[in-house]
């Protein structure tokens, strides 16, 4: 299908969503690819990896943008060669870029029970309490979705999120918080704006 959504975050901001249902050799036949993304394409064993990472391109393409526009540094970190920044994600059956004039960071993710289970390792689980079983699965994937954002716009070693990365307090329905990096003697404040679509949830990080 073509472009799922498409979401306003602020005023330099657009995520975009692409909801996977074509098969590859669609993909394959639409999608203009680089040396150097074919080359990963290939080394993939997983035709949803394969299929998450080419709905990124679709929607580059959807914008104006190719394959060819998009490079990584040395630490994995997407950047577009007209010097916005971009930040891509991709969860199953959707996959997600947001591009702006700031740094951004996006993470999307599939609420699972998986997630609770191992809240206790990322994450304050008193943030949890008095919420029924529902809530608290979808409340720890936001928080792990901040934290993710929040190291994508980094990509520094060393940040932990239990000990570096902290979520304010907030409710479910806010849909937007903000949080802190405590890392290295720094600390930097990011406005935080989430959604959920379908049984997914996005979560995006940002500094104004």
């Amino acid at each position: 299908m073509p472009l799922y959504k498409e979401v306003i975050i602020n005023d330099t901001t657009t995520l975009y969503l692409w909801k996977i249902t074509e098969d590859l050799e669609w993909f394959i036949d639409v999608v203009d690819l680089n040396i150097s993304s074919k080359k990963r394409i290939d080394s993939m064993k997983s035709e949803s990896h394969q299929k998450g990472f080419l709905a990124v391109r679709m929607l580059l393409q959807h914008i104006g943008y190719s394959d060819f526009d998009l490079y990584y540094d040395a630490h994995g970190k997407p950047h577009l060669k007209d010097e916005k920044c971009i930040s891509i994600s991709h969860s199953h059956e959707f996959s997600a870029i947001a591009v702006s004039t700031h740094s951004i960071g996006i993470d999307l993710e599939l609420v699972k029970e998986k997630t609770l289970k191992i809240a206790s390792r990322f994450m304050d689980v008193s943030h949890l309490e008095n919420l029924s079983e529902i809530e608290k699965i979808q409340k720890a994937t936001v928080i792990w979705g901040i934290k993710e954002s929040i190291f994508k716009i980094k990509s520094q070693e060393g940040i932990s999120f239990p000990n570096h990365i902290f979520e304010n307090k907030f409710n479910l329905d806010d849909k937007i918080t903000e949080a802190q990096l405590r890392f290295n003697s720094e600390i930097e404040n990011y406005n935080i704006v989430f959604n959920f679509v379908e049984d997914y949830i996005y979560v995006c990080a940002y500094i104004y």
